[in-house]
């Protein structure tokens, strides 16, 4: 991709005879104005590759600081500095490849067109193309029955996919070997194409203030950061049922840098830590991961990049709905690492990974160094699905002959994410299935779970199994096809199972998935040659797939702001938060309570931690409690307590005297309808000290001395 090392403006000469006269006036403005387009082009390329270098430096300093024991605000102030520094020598190095005389023409400037007339795909053996697409047809279309209740035994797509994604790969590869191998084109944005991607991408930003979508994550990621924000310190330990001294949740090691990142900005510029992550940050990673989508899309597209990318902006706002569907994880969980993993990590992955099969520059191995730092510090998650995505691309590029560059980008894309899992694994013991969601789910519901089923599950198919055939030839449909065999393989029953039992995780298989550029590929979908006499005519039929894409999706799915989606829609810049749950929580933090945890519903004692770290709570959230024994004490005094708030239980004073005595309970506040806890509080040695009107009545009653 384009990029600002690779603008060279050539020096104008100078006219002796009109230096100073009116006709070099002209001539100035045009220079001006080229040089605004040229960096309005390159834009796109620069936020995003400046956007992973800088917060891959801010990760290292980050797993630097451990051995300093520096503060979270420390650290964050020398990432400030060093990327300053970083900024002023990419300026300096850029102004000096400007004045540089260029002598010969810049890769990433090649023209669109060139790739237009290598696009038309060579005489191939035309039963095999035709086996392929039958073979996609029918893995899609069954694939997508069969999650709408139909009778239809996941062998079918499962089969009819492996055939597609094998006959896919045999038909790229031999294109590949039996074509010419000219220098790859690389066409460059042009400046309307990045202008556009810019604007839909700030266009996301702004939605993201007013699409909230509360998720029970929350209480850790985001009450981690306002824990970090407030004490200016990292726990190494339990931050949630005590003050960083009971042992850390085993599923959740330290590695992670972006809820540290929140908690430091948050602390250095004096801003609440949540309203840093909803208000600043949230914004900016929206703009990042749409910018991210139409950077591969663009390099992935044949033909009508705009288009494309347009599709894959609809198909991530109207498909929503279920918790794991793509659309779920761009815009409404951006905030969670995870969210920003499989929406700018992955495309970028695949970009950075097209570009050094490519060229094979330092730079190119330099953004994937640095995107696999950036993965590893947004999510644990990084460490399984980047293996399995950097395996697909690397299998590929063998098949090709390529085996030395496949090998370096493994190793670039993976040594640090694993060798900082395995560090922390032996210094922390960190990252096991204990507490973790180690729910199974099979390759069938994993498809209905993340392709969807129905017409969006068809297309989802389609898009997955004949991505190979429609993206640009050369590197990108190599990588497609790569990306298609591997979760083909993956979707054959019993391939999951296998893996849940070798690694004794099951957390994350549901989101194999992500190792594929699913968005990307959907838009190619819009892209595919439609015979007709007339370019213009051509052009009419890509628009025609794209309307009817998008129908489907406005018709079959559920959109983004739906409430079908677990989306509150709001007038104005809101947390993602219930607000109501949100306005107790803090009118609770304001009262004038004795020393002791927090007893109350649990909806509140899941809200308290992201508004305050200084309410400590008696049950944050019941899924955690896996990690210390739902058969101990400790998990079963807190569960009797909140059934107790929450009025779904009524155990007598004598059985929760002791809880409340071992859990060192100061406060204990109910909603108003829970007429027995209210009864029942005063009888506990509790006096009532506080009440709230509705809506959210709540009374609130403090440990008598």
């Amino acid at each position: 991709m384009a990029n600002v090392d690779s603008i060279a403006v050539a020096p104008a000469e100078p006219d002796p005879t009109a230096r100073n006269g009116p006709a070099s006036r002209p001539a100035g403005a045009r220079a001006g104005l080229s040089r605004v387009r040229a960096l309005v082009a390159v834009a796109p390329a620069v936020l995003t590759d400046g956007a992973v270098i800088a917060f891959a430096l801010f990760t290292v300093l980050y797993h630097l600081a451990f051995l300093g024991d520096l503060r979270p605000s420390v650290t964050f102030r020398i990432w400030l500095l060093a990327c300053v520094v970083l900024a002023v020598v990419a300026v300096l190095r850029a102004r000096r490849r400007a004045g540089a005389p260029a002598d010969s023409t810049p890769l990433d400037s090649a023209p669109a067109v060139q790739d237009e007339t290598v696009r038309a795909r060579p005489a191939a053996d035309r039963r095999l193309l035709i086996g392929v697409l039958v073979a996609a047809a029918v893995a899609a279309i069954s694939a997508g029955v069969a999650g709408t209740g139909v009778s239809l035994s996941w062998w079918i797509p499962a089969v009819a996919g492996l055939l597609a994604a094998v006959g896919g790969l045999l038909l790229v590869r031999k294109a590949w070997l039996s074509g010419p191998a000219p220098t790859p084109a690389a066409p460059a944005p042009t400046p309307a194409q990045s202008a556009y991607a810019l604007v839909v991408s700030v266009l996301v930003g702004i939605s993201s203030f007013f699409l909230a979508r509360n998720t029970p994550d929350d209480v850790y990621y985001v009450g981690k950061s306002v824990w970090i924000a407030e004490r200016d310190l990292i726990p190494l330990n339990d931050f949630l049922f005590s003050e960083n001294v009971l042992p850390a949740m085993g599923s959740q090691p330290p590695i992670p840098s972006i809820e540290v990142f929140d908690g430091a900005f948050a602390n250095v510029v004096g801003i609440h830590a949540s309203s840093a992550l909803w208000y600043v940050l949230l914004p900016i990673m929206a703009v990042l991961a749409a910018l991210a989508l139409w950077r591969l899309t663009h390099r992935w597209a044949p033909r009508r990049p705009l288009l494309a990318f347009t599709v894959a902006i609809a198909y991530l706002y109207l498909v929503a709905g279920d918790d794991a569907a793509l659309g779920t994880f761009h815009l409404l969980r951006l905030h969670e690492g995870k969210g920003m993993f499989v929406s700018t990590v992955i495309p970028l992955m695949w970009l950075y990974l097209t570009e050094w099969f490519d060229n094979r520059s330092r730079r190119s191995l330099l953004l994937i160094v640095a995107l696999s730092i950036t993965a590893i510090g947004l999510t644990n998650t990084a460490a399984i699905i980047l293996p399995m995505l950097v395996g697909a691309a690397g299998f590929a590029m063998l098949l090709v002959g390529r085996w030395k560059a496949a090998i370096v980008a493994a190793v670039a894309a993976l040594a640090y994410p694993i060798g900082s899992l395995v560090v922390s694994r032996l210094l922390l013991g960190g990252m096991t299935a204990t507490g973790a969601d180690d729910t199974f789910f099979d390759a069938a519901y994993t498809y209905k779970r993340t392709l969807l089923f129905g017409v969006v599950g068809v297309i989802s198919g389609l898009a997955l199994w004949c991505g190979a055939l429609l993206a640009r030839r050369r590197t990108p449909a190599l990588l497609a096809a790569g990306a298609t065999l591997a979760l083909s393989v993956l979707f054959v029953p019993g391939v999951l199972e296998l893996l849940s039992a070798l690694s004794g995780i099951s957390v994350v298989l549901w989101r194999v998935p992500w190792l594929l550029a699913l968005p990307t590929l959907i838009g190619l979908l819009c892209t595919v040659r439609v015979p007709a006499p007339t370019p213009a005519l051509r052009r009419a039929a890509s628009g025609g797939i794209a309307v009817l894409l998008v129908a489907s999706f406005a018709l079959f799915a559920t959109p983004m702001w739906s409430s079908n989606s677990w989306v509150e829609v709001h007038h104005r810049p809101t947390w993602k938060l219930p607000q109501q749950r949100q306005a107790i929580a803090f009118w609770i933090k304001g009262l004038d309570r004795p020393q002791g945890l927090l007893l109350a519903p649990k909806t509140i004692m899941r809200t308290t931690p992201i508004v305050t770290s200084e309410v400590r709570v008696v049950l944050p959230r019941d899924f955690y409690l896996v990690e210390y024994d739902l058969n101990s004490q400790f998990a079963k005094d807190r569960l009797l307590l909140s059934d107790f708030a929450d009025g779904t239980a009524s155990p007598t004073p004598a059985e929760l005297t002791p809880a409340l005595d071992r859990l060192d309970v100061g406060t204990i506040c109910v909603y108003n309808g829970n007429r027995y806890a209210r009864d029942t509080a005063p009888r506990l040695g509790y006096q009532q000290f506080a009440t709230r009107p509705a809506p959210g009545a709540m009374t609130c009653f403090r440990r008598a001395d």
